[in-house]
């Protein structure tokens, strides 16, 4: 299903069809990861991000308050990914609240390495990596009514100072991330930001939200600030491999409705689509999977 979009430009109307947009009842789900060691990987989630963990073999499954949000998935023999590959620049993992992003703070400083902290604007972010080096992200949204907006009705992000001694200070001490945990965003190192543009939203359905950083554009699902980040600031130059790294990513929409949109607006502009038992894979134009399912 298309719907059509109709454009007012200089007192003209122009018509043309356009995917059906993801929208706000969209969310990311899980992001799965290619580890070399489990036993060193799965301490670091669940003692610093403070996710509980299962493990099944080669595969452990990462969750928060019973919901699954990260994947991953032991390959000893994966080598780790080379420094011109696009792949993850950071996972990040959305608090529900400013106490629990406190306690975060405090398991890092017990448990790990802050690597920055910044004040975004419409959030607040701790920063750091895992011990493969995988960029994590643990943040906390501002109310969205707090978000600031550009005059063209994008969201503004900025990167600023974050005071971390005010954030331990809201700490409750929970070991553990609370209910309400989830995956806020993934961002992405690619190879070409102009055309993962073009693939998260005129394929995918996204919108673009924020292009004022050199060489990264921010979209998302609906009016959220964004759901994928995605830069050339390292200056990646070839397609994601069998290494170390992200896999995939979900994103869960709302309805079968919107998946078979979804499906028929990748395949017309040229992407192969899996079918799976849980709904479509695809790969982007880096070579990492999105998977889309609903929300069942």
């Amino acid at each position: 299903m298309a719907l059509t979009r109709t454009l007012q430009v200089s007192g003209m109307t122009d018509t043309t069809p356009e995917t059906l947009p993801l929208t706000d009842a969209t969310r990311l789900g899980r992001v799965a990861l290619r580890v070399g060691s489990l036993d060193r990987v799965v301490p670091f989630y669940r003692d610093v991000v403070g996710l509980s963990v299962e493990r099944y073999g080669s595969r452990a499954v990462l969750s928060a308050g019973g919901t699954a949000l990260v994947v991953l998935d032991e390959d000893p023999d994966a080598p780790p990914r080379a420094g011109d590959q696009a792949g993850l620049f950071h996972l990040a993992i959305r608090v529900p609240d400013r106490p629990a992003l406190g306690d975060a703070l405090a398991r890092i400083r017990d448990g790990a390495t802050l690597t920055g902290a910044s004040d975004h604007l419409v959030s607040e972010a701790l920063y750091l990596r895992d011990p493969e080096g995988n960029g994590v992200e643990i943040y906390r949204d501002r109310p969205r009514e707090e978000w600031p907006l550009k005059d063209d009705g994008r969201v503004a992000m900025d990167t600023l100072p974050l005071d971390l001694e005010a954030v331990l200070a809201d700490a409750r001490g929970d070991d553990a991330a609370p209910g309400g945990t989830d995956l806020g965003h993934v961002h992405l190192e690619v190879t070409d930001v102009d055309r993962a543009v073009e693939f998260y939203t005129d394929a995918l359905g996204m919108t673009l939200r924020d292009d004022g950083y050199p060489g990264a554009a921010f979209v998302a699902a609906g009016e959220y600030h964004h759901h994928v980040g995605l830069n050339r600031w390292n200056g990646r130059s070839s397609p994601a491999a069998n290494a170390r790294g992200i896999e995939w990513f979900e994103v869960v929409v709302p309805d079968e409705e919107t998946l078979t949109a979804v499906r028929e607006s990748l395949q017309r502009r040229g992407h192969s689509v899996e079918e799976t038992e849980e709904g479509l894979t695809v790969a982007d134009p880096d070579g990492i999977g999105v998977r889309l399912r609903t929300g069942r």
